[in-house]
């Protein structure tokens, strides 16, 4: 047993690596043909194309592995029943459940890699090849943006803990490949949802710790004096037209300022949640959480993420009757068609219930496991079916 079950992680490997590679050089030329047109305007040169192209393969892998693992699998079984090898294996008393735990732990491996590549490599090489092409084009982030980028946070009564007081939304005109803030302006609203300060800066700089520093700063605070003293019947009153009846000026060449917002969460609000790794969705969906937003989508993807990988398990699986259609079933060239035809169905799916799952407001963890349920369910019909015949 041990003898076929490296037979067979050698065979069906080896045909995964293949067909992967082949999706990523076929993906890769679709990536270039895209940026070569954006070289030519921006005046860089066409070997910035290629490193931008390069480093965002690794993100491809996470999304053509389980494709790659069908048809791998599928070419594998095809070729061991063409020779006869998987007739005579079974004759040789190998059960359909040996051959699928076999494909199991050939698939825990396929599984692993996923995992390590999305979750390790892709959260470091996307948004270097975003900071890449940035800077080889001489842009900013957000300069797609009419308004500049906008995102939120919550005020507490003593910066980073203590009770919350209020809320600030964040408007910045340009985001620089360093992290570094053009044109920061910021909203701050008390409970009540009340303006009570608009603070403009020319800059911020990223200090650490939850800390921005602020320079060439302008603050306008929307208060009333009267109000702090002890008794007074317009505190009472609560009126919002005596509250803000002044205005207050200041203006500092810097000033500190604490704020949950940091460049991770500023790069992760920007980003494609598909392109983001599980860490990175499981702290940006507490992020919104905690500034009441909406959060369906975020936990949708998180949820994909995780099972996503799984589905290598399932369509290995779909690929386990390919092995029990002889040669007269049709050749192999065949059975490669139509693995490619249920991988693209499989991913077409997989989109169509994200789409769904969000206009309907699915629960995100059912959303995302609902089209590996669908087709395990097809996988083990298909099994039933060859055993029968």
């Amino acid at each position: 047993m041990k003898i076929l079950q490296r037979y067979f992680a050698v065979s069906i490997l080896q045909a995964v690596a293949f067909v992967l590679v082949a999706f990523l050089a076929l993906q890769a030329f679709m990536d270039l043909t895209g940026e070569l047109p954006k070289v030519s305007q921006s005046g860089a040169g066409v070997q910035f194309a290629f490193l931008y192209v390069l480093l965002q393969l690794p993100g491809h892998v996470y999304e053509v592995m389980p494709l790659a693992a069908l048809i791998g699998t599928i070419y594998t079984m095809a070729q061991f029943a063409a020779t006869s090898e998987f007739t005579i294996m079974r004759a040789s008393s190998m059960s359909t459940g040996m051959v699928a735990g076999m494909l199991a732990r050939i698939g825990v491996v396929l599984v692993i890699i996923t995992f390590l590549v999305g979750e390790l490599v892709v959260p470091r090489t996307a948004p270097l090849a975003e900071k890449f092409k940035l800077t080889s084009r001489g842009t900013t982030i957000s300069t797609e943006f009419r308004s500049g980028l906008w995102t939120k946070d919550i005020v507490k009564s003593e910066g980073m803990t203590g009770t919350v007081i209020g809320s600030r939304f964040f408007n910045v005109k340009e985001v620089m490949p360093d992290s570094t803030l053009k044109d920061v302006k910021l909203y701050e609203f008390d409970n009540s949802f009340r303006l009570r300060s608009i603070t403009q800066a020319k800059s911020a700089t990223f200090q650490g710790q939850n800390k921005w520093l602020l320079r060439d700063v302008t603050e306008n605070i929307f208060s009333n004096p009267e109000l702090l003293k002890p008794g007074s019947q317009a505190n009472l009153a609560n009126n919002y037209a005596l509250e803000s009846s002044m205005i207050e000026t200041r203006t500092s060449a810097t000033k500190d300022l604490l704020s949950e917002i940091t460049p991770r969460i500023l790069s992760v609000s920007r980003s494609d949640p598909e392109r983001m790794s599980a860490v990175e969705l499981a702290v940006y969906t507490r992020h919104l959480i905690e500034n009441k937003q909406e959060t369906e989508r975020f936990k949708i993807a998180f949820w994909k993420k995780l099972f996503d990988p799984l589905a290598i398990f399932v369509l290995m699986a779909l690929a386990l009757p390919f092995g029990y259609l002889h040669t007269r079933s049709g050749g192999v060239s065949l059975k490669i068609f139509l693995g490619i035809m249920l991988g693209v169905s499989f991913l077409l799916v997989n989109t169509l219930f994200s789409h769904l799952g969000l206009l309907s407001t699915w629960p995100a963890m059912l959303t995302a496991i609902a089209p590996s349920l669908l087709f395990m369910v097809l996988a083990i019909g298909a099994l039933w079916w060859v055993e029968r015949h």
